[in-house]
């Protein structure tokens, strides 16, 4: 880390406040992870994923049987 020479309280004041707020930046960035990793794991979203695949199977299924109905 560069070490840095002040020559007024008010340099010291003004980087205090710019990593203050770099602080609360990040904090905002953790907490909006946070709630997008929640939301990735809603029941609904995880069965969104599945959504296709289970149309397919269905599909399938339904035709399988009618074709059967057929024969």
């Amino acid at each position: 880390m560069i070490k840095t020479q002040y020559t007024s309280f008010e340099q010291i004041d003004h980087d205090l406040k710019v990593l203050k707020l770099q602080r609360q930046i990040e904090e905002e960035k953790v907490k909006l992870a946070i709630q997008n990793t929640k939301k990735e794991f809603y029941p609904a979203n995880i069965l969104g994923g599945l959504t296709p695949v289970i149309q397919k199977v269905a599909i399938s299924f339904v035709a399988k049987k009618l074709l059967e109905k057929f024969d």
